[in-house]
């Protein structure tokens, strides 16, 4: 536990000091951002509307509005990369992309899509209003918090962005 917790915190730190600097990322960076399963903390919140996948997920930075941000991104990346997992009433929803190496196949697509204020932002529709608060925003350390948003991510529109950039199979294709 205490081994996946640390993994946890290494992960959100690397996360935090991707977003604040605008250097390009190395291999081992980008594997770690976009595949790594232990950088994303999501579970169901319930059945969305038709095409959308509503979540509450987890983002970790050095401001809350930081973490906010940062979840949102989670929620995306989880999206096309590892699906979301079962819960109460809701079936697991299966990654958009099914290659192991896309993000390092696609690494510039992914690298600009997930900027500060990237193109991932318009497959959010966040639920929560404002700075979350109690069980859903905890200081971590002096200067840093964990937060979990309530967002509704539009899955369909987002698997037909990644078929129509050739990163993921379209459903018809076959097998």
């Amino acid at each position: 536990m205490a081994r996946i917790t640390i993994l946890l915190l290494a992960g959100a730190a690397l996360l935090i000091s991707s977003c604040s600097s605008q250097r390009e990322l190395g291999p081992r960076e980008r594997k770690i951002l976009y595949s790594s399963s232990y950088n994303y903390e999501i579970q169901p919140a319930g059945v969305g509307q038709n095409g959308t996948k509503a979540v509450k997920v987890w983002g970790y930075g050095p401001s809350v509005e930081d973490a906010m941000q940062i979840a949102k991104r989670n929620a995306v990346a989880a999206c096309i990369f590892h699906g979301i997992p079962a819960g109460p009433g809701v079936g697991r929803t299966p990654a958009i992309v099914t290659d192991r190496n896309a993000h390092e196949k696609h690494a510039d697509y992914f690298e600009e899509f997930f900027k500060i204020g990237g193109r991932y932002l318009r497959f959010i529709t966040l639920s929560t209003e404002g700075p979350p608060s109690g069980q859903d925003r905890l200081r971590i350390e002096r200067n840093y918090y964990k937060v979990g948003v309530y967002v509704q991510v539009m899955y369909d529109d987002l698997r037909r962005e990644m078929e129509e950039e050739g990163i993921a199979r379209r459903l018809d294709h076959g097998f």
